[in-house]
């Protein structure tokens, strides 16, 4: 068992990079159903810094009600080191991976960031095979994102973000345009949609070319060189990985009865001409899946999916790893690692 107190990333207050403090916390007392987790590694993601930031980019009636000390985080792998006693699918020992608690965590309850985090034993799976922690742990948010989105969204609960539930759509033999493809959510939308037969165009700046064809792009727009909405058209669907009130740009270059998936959809104010188009746009918002992480990580071991990761820093040095963040242009995922 672990000592009492464990090493974490925490603020107690909300602001830049500059609040997160590298402190003594207690090691999360584990409840019926979870399992405690050594963290080896824990994957950055967009959440983390809108709620380091406060959630100003939500209007306040979305804004959650945070309770400080925060520690940030959902994305983890790392080891079992204890497990409850009506847990019997992990045992102490295994070498798991994890987005944990979210959406429910937004308000601070994943608690990532840190040398030990309990996790519902739902949300976890084994960590694929053949990759290390830093790979694995640069997975979950990211590659669920695009798994829900363009495959399988795997629960039937409510969309917060449209009155009608997300569906993803055929991608065999079509056309597909992702925006954004050599980013987190990016660069696993680009190869689920290569996986599943699509023909893929990947925009992304210049200096991400190589990359990305390497996941198996067929063709690449360099955004600063070329207005991807008049070099394209007829697309069957466009995956915007960067979504936000520019994503509407997208609209022209879909065929009749395509889609436009904005993975971050506020801001967005194009409905009617989407209308008028036939073309769907639809959102979602990503869930803990133990159960999808699981059939992802055959995908990850067998090489089908692969991980990039940008950078990785010391937890004790997060608050460099958002400074990575906040410069833009990353190629993958920046990863924390856990001594």
């Amino acid at each position: 068992m672990p000592t009492k107190t464990m090493k974490a990333i925490q603020q107690h207050e909300f602001g830049g990079p500059e609040v997160l403090l590298y402190e003594d916390s207690p090691v999360p007392e584990i409840k019926p159903g979870e399992v405690l987790v050594r963290v080896h590694a824990v994957g950055l993601n967009p959440p983390d810094w809108y709620l380091r930031d406060g959630y100003k980019m939500l209007p306040p009636e979305w804004q959650p009600k945070v309770d400080f000390p925060v520690i940030l985080g959902t994305d983890i792998s790392g080891v079992v080191a204890a497990v409850a006693e009506d847990v019997t699918a992990f045992s102490i020992g295994d070498e798991v991976y994890s987005m944990v608690r979210f959406p429910s965590g937004l308000a601070g309850g994943s608690r990532a960031y840190a040398e030990y985090v309990s996790v519902p034993a739902t949300e976890l799976a084994l960590k694929p095979a053949g990759i290390d922690h830093v790979h694995a742990a640069a997975a979950p948010m990211s590659l669920l994102t695009a798994w829900q989105f363009m495959i399988d969204l795997g629960h039937n609960e409510p969309n917060p973000l449209q009155p009608y539930r997300h569906e993803p759509v055929p991608l065999e033999g079509k056309t597909v345009l992702v925006n954004g493809a050599a980013g987190g959510v990016g660069q696993f939308a680009l190869q689920l949609a290569k996986w599943k037969g699509a023909r893929v165009i990947a925009v992304a700046a210049g200096r991400h070319e190589a990359f990305v064809r390497d996941l198996g792009a067929d063709e690449f727009i360099d955004y600063t060189k070329t207005k991807v909405e008049e070099h394209v058209h007829d697309l069957d669907l466009v995956i915007d990985a960067v979504g936000g009130p520019t994503t509407g740009r997208f609209l022209p270059t879909l065929k009749r009865g395509g889609a436009l998936f904005p993975i971050f959809p506020l801001g967005f104010s194009g409905a009617d001409e989407a209308e008028k188009l036939g073309v769907t746009v639809s959102s979602v918002q990503v869930r803990s899946s133990g159960a999808q992480l699981a059939q992802l990580a055959d995908l990850l071991a067998a090489g089908t999916v692969r991980v990039g990761v940008d950078s990785t820093f010391a937890l004790a040095d997060a608050r460099s790893a958002h400074d990575r963040a906040a410069r833009g242009g990353v190629q993958g995922k920046i990863v924390l690692t856990v001594k």
